[in-house]
C-alpha cells in the first residue's frame, strides 16, 4: 500500500544543521497588503485575491499621459511563460525569472537590478514540467525585517531576507545537495511522507511533484500549493497526491498536511472505488491561493486527478480533486469543500486564485468566495460556512462515449450568475458573417460529436465513425491561467475575463503514447491516454465560433447579474481583411486572447492587442464598460498587471516574455 504517514527520511542520509531558536526572535508580523497602502504584497495585490489597489494617482483624466519609465530585460534567462507577477516592499518589486525560477529584487523606480538568487541545480528541477511556469514569490516578516518566501521548481522552499537576497538564518535547515545555503531552506519533499532522494526527488515509478504558484503567508502559516505534471501527457495512472503543506514562517517547522487524496476513515475516502486512492494522484493546487486572515481560513483550489481525459481506472466522484477546499490556516483541518466537477476528466483543473469579497443579497451581508472556472461559470459561496450563494443544482451529463469509463449521471450547474461564455456547441454558435461561412463551419463539424457542456471525449478507432468529440469550453476556453479575474471590494463587482475554444483530444491506447515519453511517471500502462488534437478551430481562416472571441463580463455579486461586456483588444487584421468580409460592418471581436486585469479606486485596467498586433494598456470606466484609453507596451503582455505607490508616484507593471515594463505619468 503506497500511503504512508509521517516523515520520511530521505534515501540520502545529509548532515542537517540544527535551527536557531526561535525564542530569541520576535513573532511573524501578520501584515497583509490591506495593511499597507500603496504596497503589492502579494502577486494578486492582497491575501483575497482581489487584484484590487485603492491608489488613484492614475485617473481617467491622465490615464493617456503614462509613460514607460523602464524596462527590465530578463533576456540573459530562458524564455518562460511570462507569468510571475512582481510584489513591492519597501522600494523593491521582486519576482522570479527563468527556468530555474531565479529570485530577482528590482528597484521599484528605474527597474535596475538590486539582488538576485538561483538554486543549485538538482535532477529534481531538470525533471520539472512547471519550471517555466513560475508565478512569483510569498511576503512575510521576522522580526519587523521583511521577508520573501520562494517555492522552486524542484519544491524546496526558501527564505529570503528581502533586503540583501541572503537566506534567513533562523529558517529551516541545511539540504545534503552541494551548494545549497546552511540554513534558509525546508525540502518539502520529507513532509509528504514518501521515500525520496535529496538531488533526485521522488522515484518516478511512484510519482512525482513540483511547483508554480507562490505559497502564501496567513497568520504567521505558509501554506504550500504544488503541481504535477501536464494530465494530457501522462500514460500511466499512478502517481503521489498534491498534498497541501503548512509550515511556521518562522522558524519553518513543519505543521500539517491535508490529504486532497482521502484514505480510509477519511471524509470522501467512499468517493475512490477499484481501490484507486492507493495508487492514483495529482489534485495538485497550482493556482494561486487565498485567504481570510480574520476568520484564519486558508482557500486551496484543485485540479483533476491522474490522467485528463481519461479515468477509467478511478470510478467514482473522486475528492477532492477539482474543488474549492476552505482549511483553518492554524490546524489544516477542513471547514468546509465544494466539487466543482464530478470525476474530471475533462481538465477542467481549476485555473484562478478564488476571490473574496463582501456582498449584500437580498439586504444580508454576507462574506463570499467567488471560484471563476474553466467552464464559464462563476461559483459563489460564504466564505465562512460554503454555503452557496445562490442555489447550485446538479443537472444531467452526456453518458461516457469510451469503454470503460464511468462519469458522474449529473454535475453543479450554478443558477446565478449566469455563465459567462459559451457553454456546448450547436450550430447556432458557429460563424454566420455570410451563410457560405456558417454552412462551411457546419460541414467541418461532419466529423465530429457535438453537444452540450461536459461532452466526453471519444476514442480513435471507435464504432460512431468519427474523429474526435468536441467538448466546450474545452481546456483552452471559458478563463484559464492568463485570464485574471479582478474585484472591486467597495462595490462588489467582479470583472471576469474569458474567451471561445473547444477541447478535441483524439484518445488512443495509452501503449501507443506511452511510447513517446522519456521517462513516464507510474508503472502501469493506462488503457487510453491522449493521442493528439483534432484541429478545428477555424474556417477558411476564419475563428469557427460567432464573436466575441475574447471578453471581459462585468457581474455584480451583490444580486448575481451580469452588468455588461466588453470585446478584449480590438479585431485582429486577419479577420478585418478577409476576403470574405469585405463589405461587411463587422463588430469587434475581441482579439481571442484573454485579458490580465486589475482594479482601481477610479478605473478597470486590462492588457490587449491592437488590430494590428500591437500591445496595449486598456482603461475601462468600471461602470459602464466604456474604453477610456489605451496605452502602447513595448512587449506582449501576458497573465499579469500590478500597481503601486513609490516615492510619491502611482507605479503600473505589465509583464512580458522575458521582460518588466515599468509605466508612471
Amino acid at each position: 500500500m503506497r500511503r504512508t504517514q509521517g516523515r520520511v527520511k530521505p534515501a540520502i542520509v545529509g548532515t542537517w544543521v540544527c535551527l536557531v531558536s526561535y525564542m530569541l526572535l520576535a513573532p511573524v508580523s501578520r501584515v497583509t497588503a490591506q495593511d499597507r497602502q500603496g504596497d503589492w504584497l502579494n502577486i494578486t495585490g492582497n491575501a483575497m485575491g482581489q487584484r484590487y489597489s485603492g491608489l488613484d494617482q492614475i485617473t481617467p483624466n491622465n490615464f493617456s499621459d503614462l509613460e514607460v519609465a523602464w524596462v527590465w530585460d530578463g533576456s540573459n534567462f530562458p524564455e518562460v511563460n511570462a507569468r510571475a507577477t512582481p510584489i513591492y516592499v519597501d522600494g523593491k518589486l521582486i519576482s522570479v525569472a527563468g527556468e530555474r525560477r531565479h529570485v530577482v529584487a528590482l528597484d521599484a523606480g528605474s527597474g535596475e537590478e538590486l539582488w538576485s538568487y538561483v538554486e543549485p541545480p538538482t535532477y529534481r528541477w531538470e525533471y520539472s514540467m512547471r519550471k517555466n511556469h513560475g508565478k512569483g514569490v510569498a511576503y512575510g516578516e521576522i522580526d519587523g525585517r521583511p521577508v520573501v518566501y520562494l517555492v522552486s521548481p524542484a519544491f524546496f522552499l526558501h527564505a529570503l531576507w528581502a533586503d540583501t537576497g541572503e537566506h534567513v538564518e533562523s529558517f529551516g535547515g541545511a539540504v545534503p545537495v552541494d551548494g545549497f545555503p546552511e540554513f534558509g531552506v525546508v525540502d518539502l519533499l520529507a513532509d509528504l511522507g514518501h521515500e525520496y532522494d535529496p538531488y533526485y526527488g521522488i522515484p518516478l515509478e511512484v510519482g512525482y511533484i513540483t511547483s508554480s504558484s507562490p505559497a502564501i503567508v496567513v497568520n504567521g502559516v505558509i501554506v504550500v500549493g504544488n503541481s504535477a505534471e501536464q494530465g494530457y501527457n501522462q500514460s500511466r495512472p499512478e502517481n503521489v497526491p498534491g498534498d497541501i503543506l503548512a509550515y511556521d514562517a518562522l522558524t519553518g517547522d513543519f505543521k500539517w498536511k491535508f490529504s486532497v487524496l482521502p484514505g480510509p476513515g477519511e471524509f470522501g475516502h467512499e468517493t475512490w472505488e477499484n481501490d484507486a486512492w492507493e495508487w492514483t494522484g495529482d489534485i495538485s493546487s497550482w493556482a494561486p491561493l487565498s485567504a481570510d486572515p480574520e476568520r484564519g481560513i486558508v482557500y486551496i483550489p484543485t485540479n483533476g486527478a491522474t490522467q485528463d481525459f481519461w479515468g477509467g481506472f478511478r470510478p467514482g466522484n473522486n475528492l477532492f480533486s477539482t474543488s474549492l477546499i476552505a482549511l483553518d490556516v492554524q490546524t489544516g483541518e477542513r471547514v468546509w469543500h465544494y466539487q466543482l466537477v464530478h470525476h474530471d476528466i475533462w481538465n477542467y483543473d481549476t485555473p484562478q486564485v478564488p476571490v473574496l469579497m463582501d456582498v449584500t443579497v437580498d439586504g444580508e451581508d454576507i462574506p463570499a468566495v467567488v471560484q471563476v472556472t474553466k467552464q464559464a461559470f462563476a461559483y459563489a459561496f460564504n466564505r465562512e460556512t460554503g454555503e452557496p450563494i445562490w442555489p447550485i443544482e446538479e443537472r444531467p451529463v452526456p453518458n461516457a462515449l469510451m469503454p470503460g469509463e464511468q462519469l458522474s449521471p449529473t454535475q453543479p450547474f450554478p443558477t446565478k450568475p449566469a455563465a459567462y461564455d459559451m457553454q456546448g456547441l450547436t450550430h447556432d454558435d458557429l460563424i454566420d458573417f455570410t451563410p457560405e461561412l456558417r454552412q462551411a463551419a457546419i460541414d467541418a463539424l461532419e466529423d465530429f460529436v457535438i453537444g452540450p457542456l461536459f461532452m466526453p471525449p471519444l476514442h480513435r478507432d471507435n464504432d460512431l465513425g468519427k474523429t474526435a468529440s468536441l467538448w466546450c469550453p474545452g481546456d483552452v476556453g471559458g478563463t484559464n491561467i492568463d485570464g485574471t479575474p479582478a474585484a472591486d471590494p467597495e462595490t462588489g463587482i467582479l470583472y471576469v475575463t474569458s474567451q471561445k475554444g473547444c477541447g478535441s483530444r483524439i484518445m488512443v491506447p495509452g501503449i501507443e503514447r506511452d511510447a513517446r515519453e522519456e521517462a513516464p511517471t507510474g508503472v502501469t500502462i493506462s488503457d487510453f491516454a491522449v493521442g493528439g488534437y483534432a484541429g478545428v478551430g477555424r474556417v477558411q481562416g476564419l475563428p469557427i465560433f460567432k464573436p466575441p472571441y475574447s471578453k471581459i463580463t462585468a457581474i455584480d455579486m451583490n444580486t448575481g447579474e451580469h452588468l455588461w461586456w466588453i470585446p478584449v483588444g480590438d479585431t485582429p487584421e486577419a479577420v478585418l481583411n478577409h476576403r470574405a468580409l469585405q463589405g461587411l460592418d463587422v463588430q469587434n471581436t475581441g482579439t481571442g486572447r484573454q485579458a490580465a486585469q486589475i482594479v482601481t479606486k477610479t478605473m478597470l485596467l486590462y492588457t490587449g492587442n491592437g488590430s494590428d498586433g500591437t500591445p496595449y494598456l486598456y482603461a475601462v470606466n468600471k461602470t459602464t464598460g466604456e474604453r477610456l484609453g489605451r496605452v502602447e507596451l513595448p512587449g506582449n503582455p501576458r497573465y499579469g498587471v500590478m500597481t503601486y505607490m513609490h516615492e510619491g508616484k502611482q507605479h503600473l507593471v505589465i509583464q512580458a516574455p522575458n521582460m518588466l515594463m515599468g509605466l508612471r505619468l
